[in-house]
């Protein structure tokens, strides 16, 4: 893989290293690299015939999700989701950037995967791969129909987003609210916008992240603000200063992920860190090995989300004084699915 000075403007990744089950692989030109030139996005529609994913994880608060996207242009260098664009023989670099897979038939599959008799209700989350708020949303409106859908069975839902757009349904939110069916976590990765900028170029800046939580907040919606992911070295340090400030803000919980990086994610950031930190390229992958076992990932249940070792040790010390000032430890939501109903039906046939 080639290393890149600069990197395309407005694109999280420089490259598109070669899919692990496939043998193409595309560089941009060195004039198009050169001029900062970023390739268009494109819209695919998927084909799904499930909307409804499900998972036995131990160290997800969830086990349902919904996905309107595949693919996600807000360009987070380190998303963990990038390998999966690469089951569609795809790269998980620019390409999972803009090439971009909108379920426009999301709304009507998850009608009718929640009228089933086979469904069990439990809380629903969007975003549980690639963020439900991304830019497309603003045009496909894919995210909103879904939780429109949502609210018509009272099935409480968790969304977790990068970006400012989730203020834009803040009505639908207060709607869930009064049955205790909703909790909005927004990410604040870094309080600097420079960061931001080139690790994250697509999506809302910090301050922008910290209005939605405030206007969520004073519209009565519980919000939790994820310190995700902690990058080793780099953004570690911010933990205080971002659950503060959340905090400050309205929100009532926080929680945090150690940052991972599966599969080829590791070249991705690697590259990155020698565009844009070369001074701190070493000291961070040496910090990422030492909560990941001498690796840069663990897929590990229970250390993956967290990381092993006695730095990841002071790194969860540091989270639970911080909550501790900030007045939040401890906090947690509990949603209820006591409401769900089948429109035109009753609660027995729940039974």
């Amino acid at each position: 893989m080639k290393s890149h000075t600069t990197g395309i403007k407005g694109r999280g990744a420089a490259e598109n290293p070669a899919n692990r089950f496939e043998k193409i692989e595309y560089e941009p030109s060195e004039e198009e690299i050169a001029e900062g030139v970023s390739p268009k996005t494109v819209f695919y529609k998927d084909s799904t015939r499930s909307v409804i994913a499900y998972n036995d994880s131990p160290d997800v608060g969830f086990n349902a999700g919904i996905n309107p996207y595949r693919g996600c242009e807000h360009g987070c260098v380190y998303c963990y989701a990038r390998p999966t664009h690469e089951f569609l023989g795809l790269s998980l670099g620019v390409d999972f950037e803009t090439r971009i897979f909108v379920k426009e038939n999301a709304p009507e599959l998850l009608r009718k995967e929640l009228s089933s008799r086979k469904y069990v209700p439990e809380t629903i989350a969007l975003s549980g791969n690639t963020d439900c708020y991304q830019p497309a949303e603003r045009h496909f409106r894919l995210t909103r129909a879904c939780l429109e859908v949502l609210t018509e069975f009272r099935n409480p839902a968790g969304i977790v987003t990068k970006n400012y757009l989730v203020t834009r349904d803040i009505d639908l939110f207060k709607r869930f609210s009064e049955w205790n069916g909703i909790a909005v976590a927004v990410s604040l990765t870094t309080l600097d916008p420079k960061l931001r900028r080139v690790m994250e170029p697509r999506t809302s800046e910090p301050q922008l992240r910290l209005r939605a939580i405030e206007e969520l907040s004073k519209n009565g919606i519980p919000v939790i603000v994820m310190v995700a992911p902690v990058i080793p070295g780099l953004t570690d340090h911010e933990m205080p200063n971002i659950i503060r400030a959340a905090v400050n803000a309205g929100a009532v919980s926080a929680g945090f992920i150690m940052l991972r990086l599966p599969y080829g994610v590791s070249g991705i950031f690697t590259s990155w860190l020698e565009r844009h930190f070369p001074d701190r390229k070493d000291k961070v992958l040496n910090r990422i090995k030492s909560v990941r076992g001498g690796s840069l990932n663990s897929a590990d249940f229970h250390d993956r989300m967290r990381g092993i070792g006695i730095y990841a040790e002071q790194v969860e010390d540091l989270f639970q004084v911080s909550c501790r000032k900030a007045g939040i430890d401890g906090n947690k939501i509990e949603l209820s699915t006591d409401h769900f109903r089948k429109p035109g039906g009753s609660q027995l046939d729940l039974f």
